[in-house]
């Protein structure tokens, strides 16, 4: 699966988790994607797309 987003570029973020005796272990935060049919002009295509854009209304779903 894809790990950024076709409308805004969002993709994994970087860190570390920290357990409670601060104990550091690297970690990966992966968007929330979904692989959707969307509308593109006159034409419909298949993108992933984070849920923050569907939910904002940046793409249409097309039916």
């Amino acid at each position: 699966m894809a790990k950024r987003c076709d409308v805004c570029g969002k993709g994994p973020q970087v860190g570390y988790a920290v357990s409670h005796a601060h104990n550091l272990t690297k970690k990966r935060w992966m968007p929330n994607l979904k692989k959707l049919r969307i509308q593109d002009g006159s034409s419909n295509k298949y993108a992933y797309v984070c849920t923050k854009c569907l939910k904002s209304g940046k793409v249409v779903k097309s039916i």
